[in-house]
């Protein structure tokens, strides 16, 4: 039973460590002169629009495209820390 309550424990400690990590991870994605960047807990950090596209008709389209793919991304990256933090502590099927 302790070694399930130690083992839980090194859980919280080791989730916490990875929300700092992604807390500062910073994920660009770019699109067609659109520049979003998020962090790995996927709050857009900035949005950097290029002079040309800022004339585009199809601007609120770009920034969406642009906007998920950063998302997608940051989700990515977040998914791929915790799958090392849930294979380190060794549950069955994961």
């Amino acid at each position: 039973m302790f070694d399930k309550a130690k083992d839980m424990y090194q859980l919280q400690k080791k989730a916490k460590t990875i929300k700092k990590e992604l807390k500062n991870t910073h994920i660009e994605a770019e699109e067609e002169g659109v520049i979003v960047t998020v962090n790995g807990e996927q709050e857009v950090v900035d949005i950097t629009i290029a002079e040309e596209s800022l004339q585009s008709s199809k601007l609120p389209e770009i920034l969406k495209k642009c906007m998920n793919k950063a998302v997608k991304k940051s989700q990515q990256v977040a998914a791929e820390l915790m799958k090392d933090v849930m294979g380190d502590m060794n549950f069955p099927g994961m």
